[in-house]
């Protein structure tokens, strides 16, 4: 017999289990595939799938915990935030490999929008940007979560996206508590529970004993009682380690859903994994059709109202009983809702709408396509409102907030135009995009800079300015206020002085390196160059 059948034949019978039997001969086997591990059960009857390595995930969630505790708890957000994230994704590529990697790359643009919504946060310092770019930064790190393993993002219909990330969230609690009793070994511990019992002994009878030998001593010698006290006489506050060691836990169980949900393995049929299947239709064709022309015919006669006064006619003065802020703030509000709704009815119309035959198809798709068009133009008359009111009354944040919204809600209308007739299935993603596009434009245009540049511009104009605003601005407009304010006639740099004195104040506060942030690194660059007319006195 080779000697290779025999020392398998010997590790066969060395290795069988106790109590099997004796008699049943061994004979060499082809080796086979490792089976799965168990799925890990947790309180409540869930089962989460098996986890590779989780002492290694354990230890780089940790590592995570540790680091955006040292880099966010700071008075202010900047560099670290990016950082953080960053060593997210680096720990998610290096606990992956290359194996991850390749399933991961159909969904790696995620990393695109995820970056730079990141690195806004070390370069705005406006309060509305930092939320808006931390809250779309969690919904792209959840949503880069669910689909590292498998799946496409492009394939989710619009409630999926809302479904998918609040499942992740909820999935990802589960996992911290199955990576902690997956990597300490407990049955080392009771293995060694007799050694560990003795030293418990050993140090309950020891510390009453030094606690004697040690007064005694201290009284006897005043040399050593003073370098005693130097060595016991350190700060030790315990409200403030017991509050950042919960931060760090904190953080660290937040890293660990995120990775443990990404590297899981995935049932076949997940969420996400399959294209979305098209409801069973159940409004007949003539009923929509209905529906369809009698709101067209509304939204004609709008229509052409709105083109003949607000983009050909004289729009320059209010319509009879109102004032001109009326006039306009009010159906401002009300177009933006009618477009808003108009969507969504197109949506459903699409969703349960029968639709039998070609020509059924065709002139479905023709009537919702002339809806949109005529949405669209009550939309654009809800713009020109606002820019009107815009015109008389100036810019303000929210105003250009709104702006940003219905351009993106424009372009969500259009894109729905066009999935009418060529591939339905992909109207979510373009949504999706146009909302990450949204918050990159809002970044990129700096609104509190664009408030001031064209308020300025404006008083330059009319002699009118609303300068209450300028004193809640952050960082972000200094550079422009002093630009404009040195431009302005020496009888008018009153009005810029004093808000630029309050930002003064609030810069003299230098940024740790985890606070670094370009717009307060702008603006303590330009306060110093504002001169002499910084203290203007007002005429």
């Amino acid at each position: 017999m080779p000697p290779g059948v025999c020392i398998l034949c010997a590790f066969r019978v060395l290795t069988r289990p106790r109590g099997a039997d004796a008699m049943t001969p061994s004979v060499p086997m082809s080796p086979l595939p490792p089976s799965p591990a168990p799925a890990a059960t947790v309180p409540g009857g869930s089962v989460l799938p098996w986890v590779r390595a989780p002492r290694r995930m354990l230890a780089a969630s940790l590592a995570v915990g540790v680091l955006a505790e040292v880099l966010l708890e700071t008075a202010r957000w900047g560099l670290g935030f990016p950082l953080v994230v960053a060593a997210l994704v680096g720990a998610l590529v290096w606990l992956g490999g290359r194996e991850g990697w390749q399933r991961a790359r159909p969904n790696a643009w995620l990393l695109a929008p995820l970056g730079l919504v990141s690195a806004f946060v070390a370069v705005r310092d406006s309060s509305w940007l930092l939320m808006l770019n931390v809250v779309t930064a969690a919904v792209l790190l959840m949503m880069l979560s669910h689909f590292w393993a498998a799946g496409r993002v492009q394939r989710l219909g619009l409630i999926d996206y809302v479904l998918v990330f609040f499942g992740s969230a909820a999935q990802s609690l589960l996992y911290p508590p199955v990576l902690v009793r997956d990597s300490v070994d407990v049955r080392g511990l009771k293995a060694h529970s007799r050694l560990l019992g003795a030293l418990t002994r050993g140090l309950l009878l020891a510390l009453p004993v030094l606690f004697v030998f040690g007064v005694l001593l201290e009284s006897a010698d005043g040399i050593f009682s003073s370098t005693v006290g130097r060595l016991l006489s350190f700060n030790l506050d315990m409200e403030l380690m017991v509050v950042r060691g919960l931060a760090v836990a904190f953080s660290a169980c937040v890293a660990a859903g995120v990775l443990g949900h990404a590297l899981r393995r995935r049932a076949p049929k997940e969420l996400g994994d399959a294209e979305v299947v098209s409801a069973s239709p159940r409004l007949g064709f003539v009923e929509a059709l209905t529906l369809i022309f009698a709101v067209n015919a509304l939204f004609f006669v709008f229509a052409a109202f709105q083109v003949s006064y607000l983009f050909i006619g004289d729009a320059s003065s209010p319509a009879a009983g109102y004032t001109f802020a009326e006039y306009a703030r009010r159906g401002f509000f009300e177009l933006v809702v009618v477009a808003s709704l108009t969507l969504v009815l197109v949506m459903a119309l699409a969703h349960w709408t029968r639709r039998e035959t070609r020509m059924a198809q065709t002139v479905f798709r023709a009537s919702t396509s002339l809806m949109v068009a005529l949405t669209l133009i009550i939309l654009a008359s809800a713009m020109r409102r606002l820019s009107l009111y815009e015109d008389a009354f100036g810019y303000t944040l929210l105003r250009v907030h709104t702006h940003v919204f219905m351009w993106a809600l424009g372009a969500v209308l259009a894109w729905r135009a066009v999935t009418l007739w060529w591939k339905p299935e992909r109207f979510a993603v373009g949504a999706f995009a146009t909302a990450l596009g949204s918050v990159l434009v809002l970044n990129f245009l700096n609104p509190e800079a664009f408030i001031i540049r064209h308020n300025l511009e404006r008083y330059a104009r009319t002699g009118s300015l609303d300068t209450e605003m300028f004193y809640d601005m952050s960082a972000d407009a200094v550079p422009g206020l002093v630009q404009a304010g040195a431009h302005l006639p020496q009888e008018h740099q009153w009005r810029v002085a004093p808000v630029l004195k309050q930002h003064r104040m609030r810069l003299e506060q230098r940024d740790s390196f985890s606070e670094w942030n370009v717009s307060r690194f702008l603006a303590r660059r330009a306060l110093p160059r504002t001169g002499a007319w910084s203290e203007p006195v007002n005429p």
